[in-house]
């Protein structure tokens, strides 16, 4: 078994933080099979709110797409599709995110993704002043400023939050 530490070996995502010079630090916990952003919290002592969630979802073409949501708040699929103009949004099925990003769900990092997928994050997110997002591996968070994620992933501000 491998021997637990507090460093995490190096994950896509990581890579690409690092080759972009971005300021972040790592916070590993004991991943919990759909324990979710709420687990995550839990150990780590944040607010699930500051927890930003990577959901990988698909347009009516089957068009993959990578959602940015608050841990606490759920995606209102009619909302996003309204503001990215698309006839339908739905979350992939598990092996179809994998497929796309390269991650493991419950692993997946916005970041050093496998295909180039637009990004959508929620407004509200960039005011914050750190978040917490996955950093490439279950149970493997990385903390930094959340307008990394418009600068470096040029994601798209919207508004798709519904309270959970």
């Amino acid at each position: 078994m491998a021997k637990k530490n507090n460093h995490i070996s190096e994950t896509p995502a990581t890579q690409m933080l690092r080759a972009a010079k971005v300021d972040f630090t790592e916070h590993p916990y004991d991943y919990v099979e759909h324990g979710g952003t709420e687990e995550s919290a839990r150990q780590l002592g944040l607010d699930e709110h500051v927890v930003v969630k990577t959901l990988v979802m698909q347009d009516q073409d089957a068009r993959p797409l990578i959602v940015l949501m608050h841990g606490d708040r759920k995606v209102s699929t009619k909302n996003l599709a309204r503001q990215i103009g698309a006839k339908s949004v739905e979350p992939c099925k598990p092996e179809v995110a994998n497929r796309h990003s390269g991650y493991l769900v419950g692993g997946t990092s916005p970041f050093g993704t496998r295909k180039a997928m637009p990004v959508y994050v929620e407004q509200s997110i960039l005011a914050l002043p750190r978040i917490a997002i996955n950093g490439g591996r279950r149970g493997f968070l990385v903390q930094l400023d959340p307008r990394v994620c418009a600068e470096l992933l040029h994601a798209v501000p919207v508004q798709c939050a519904l309270a959970e």
